[in-house]
């Protein structure tokens, strides 16, 4: 079965201002497409010990750093389920101070190349990931509807389903 493209299509208000620039899209609507819903990830290796293992999260002091090892670990995530940070229709990002935004906000556009996510920014007081990390993103992708392969796991789950309603 030949996979169909993905419909992804950027929602703007009538009375949208041009004069200015925005680094995010006010909403996405999907059309056609499956979705990917990628954990939060920071500047941290994504595979870690837990409990958590404080040699693990040495880590940049400093946002524009942490921001770069994020994106490029979003970037992997995404890659590994097919998808790219192109893909990408709505993330949310979680601070420890909202004053590094800017920082953030110069990697984000770097990494993302023109692609406009909607976005949500919330400060928070720390992340439950470490102490050390500034910044966590979430993230929702539209892939172009390219299945992957079930896991055995999922395949006795499945086959235990089938057999129960037989």
């Amino acid at each position: 079965m030949k996979p169909r493209p993905r419909r992804v299509a950027v929602v703007h208000h009538p009375d949208r201002r041009t004069d200015v620039t925005m680094p995010y899209a006010p909403a996405i609507v999907v059309r056609r497409g499956q979705l990917v819903f990628v954990s939060g990830v920071t500047a941290a290796p994504v595979y870690h010990s837990h409990p958590h293992r404080d040699e693990e999260f040495d880590l940049p002091k400093n946002m524009r750093e942490q921001a770069t090892l994020a994106m490029e670990n979003l970037k992997k995530t995404l890659e590994a389920a097919g998808c790219s940070l192109s893909d990408v229709a709505a993330a949310t990002r979680y601070l420890t101070d909202v004053n590094e935004q800017d920082d953030l906000n110069r990697v984000w556009a770097q990494y993302l190349d023109g692609h406009l996510p909607t976005t949500t920014t919330v400060e928070v007081s720390r992340l439950a990931t470490h102490a050390n990390c500034k910044l966590e993103i979430t993230a929702i992708a539209v892939t172009g509807g390219v299945r992957s392969r079930p896991t055995p796991r999922a395949k006795r789950a499945r086959g235990k389903t089938r057999r129960r309603r037989a």
